[in-house]
C-alpha cells in the first residue's frame, strides 16, 4: 500500500497475550513497509524502550525518529479485567490512552490485541456512535473457497441480540467496508439464517430481509446458511453478535482440529512421517489462511473513529495485518462513508 499523506495510528502495545514482544515487532515491520506511517506506542515506557533496543532503536535516536514515538502510560488492561471495571479504573492504561489519542485527533486509528470486552466499552464511551448508528458492530474478513477473495462478516460479538433495523444497519455498514476497503462494486449482502427459504428464521430476521430488499442501493442476495459462509456466495454476511461469535469460534476450533488430526495422521507410520515432512511447510501456510483468528484484524465499526481489534494470541504477522487493516480504513475514510451512507441512502462512492 502507499499513502499520499502522513498517517498516525495509536497502538495499545501492552495488549494481547504476549504484549510488546509481538506488538512492537509488528510495528517495526509496518513502518518499514509504510514510509509515511507514524505509530504512537502506548504503554510502559521502560518496557517499550527495552524492547525497541532489540531492534537497534535506542532511547536517544527514538527522540528524533520520524515514524515512532512513545506515549507513556502507567496501567495495563488485563485479560481478566471486567469491562466496567476497566472503564472506571484504567483511565491511564495503554488501551484507554490509544483511544483517547483518536478522540483528540492526534491519531486516526487505534489497534489493540487486548481485552475485547474492555476495548468495546472504552471505545464506545470515548468515541461514541456515528449519528444514526444504533449499535457498533465487530466485523472481520474470512477466507473463502476462492483464494483471491474473502467475505466480511458482522456482528462477531459486540451485540448479543439485534432487532431488524440494527441488522439492516449492519448490512449498510458491511457494504461500505466491502466497497471501500476491498473495492468491490455493489457487494453482495446476505443474512445468516437457518435456511435459504423466505419462510425460515425469526421475525426480526425476516423484517431485516424486507428492509434490505427495499433499499435498492444495497445488493441484497437473500439468506445464507452456515455451511455456505466460506462459499463465496456473498461478500458480506450479517448476523447478530451471539450467532456470529459462535460461528467464528466454531470455525477456529474446526481449523485447529483439522490441523491436529493431520499432524497425528502424518506421524502414524514411517511413510506417513516422510510424506508429512515434505508437506509440512505448505500445510502450515494453508492452516494460517484457514484459521480465522490469524486471518486479519476485526474492526469495531459504527463509531466516530477507527478501532481495529487483533486476536489476543495473534502472532507478529496477524498483528501486522491488523495495523494494515487500520491503514486501509483510514485511507478510505470508512467512518465518514458509513455516516454518509446512512444519511443519504448509501451514496458513498
Amino acid at each position: 500500500m502507499s499513502l499520499n499523506t502522513d498517517l498516525t495510528i495509536a497502538l495499545d502495545v501492552m495488549g494481547g497475550d504476549q504484549g510488546p514482544l509481538i506488538t512492537i515487532s509488528s510495528a517495526i515491520t509496518a513502518i518499514s513497509h509504510q514510509p509515511n506511517l507514524h505509530l504512537i506506542l502506548c504503554g510502559d515506557e521502560i518496557i517499550i524502550t527495552e524492547t525497541l533496543a532489540h531492534f537497534e532503536i535506542t532511547k536517544e535516536n527514538l527522540a528524533t525518529h520520524k515514524q515512532l514515538s512513545i506515549f507513556p502510560t502507567s496501567q495495563v488492561v488485563l485479560m481478566s479485567d471486567k469491562p466496567i471495571v476497566a472503564l472506571r479504573t484504567k483511565k491511564d492504561s495503554s488501551m484507554r490512552k490509544a483511544l483517547d489519542l483518536v478522540h483528540e485527533g492526534r491519531a486516526q486509528a487505534c489497534v489493540s490485541a487486548g481485552n475485547t470486552g474492555a476495548l468495546f466499552s472504552m471505545a464506545h464511551f470515548v468515541l461514541k456512535n456515528i449519528p444514526g448508528v444504533e449499535r457498533p458492530a465487530l466485523i472481520s474478513s474470512l477466507p473463502t473457497h476462492d483464494k483471491n477473495k474473502h467475505v466480511f462478516m458482522l456482528d462477531l460479538g459486540a451485540n448479543v441480540f439485534c432487532d431488524s433495523h440494527v441488522l439492516y444497519q449492519f448490512g449498510v455498514m458491511g457494504s461500505v467496508m466491502a466497497e471501500q476497503v476491498d473495492g468491490i462494486n455493489k457487494p453482495r449482502v446476505a443474512l445468516l439464517n437457518m435456511g435459504e427459504e423466505a419462510i425460515k428464521g425469526s421475525d426480526h430476521i425476516k423484517l431485516a430481509a424486507l428492509e434490505l430488499t427495499e433499499n435498492k442501493d444495497i445488493n441484497y442476495v437473500g439468506f445464507i446458511e452456515g455451511s455456505d459462509i466460506f462459499s463465496n456466495k456473498a461478500d458480506v454476511i450479517v448476523c447478530d453478535g451471539f450467532v456470529g461469535n459462535v460461528a467464528l469460534k466454531t470455525c477456529e476450533g474446526v481449523a485447529r482440529l483439522v490441523y491436529e488430526k493431520s499432524k497425528t495422521a502424518f506421524s502414524a507410520s514411517l511413510v506417513a512421517k516422510l510424506f508429512g515432512s515434505l508437506l509440512k511447510p505448505s500445510f502450515k501456510k494453508l492452516f494460517k489462511t484457514m484459521n480465522p483468528d490469524q486471518y486479519n484484524g476485526a474492526s469495531l465499526i459504527g463509531l466516530r473513529g477507527i478501532v481495529v481489534k487483533s486476536h489476543g494470541n495473534a502472532n507478529s504477522s496477524a498483528f501486522l495485518s491488523a495495523i494494515e487493516e487500520a491503514v486501509k480504513e483510514v485511507e478510505r475514510q470508512v467512518p465518514e462513508k458509513i455516516k454518509t451512507s446512512l444519511e443519504h441512502g448509501f451514496t458513498c462512492r
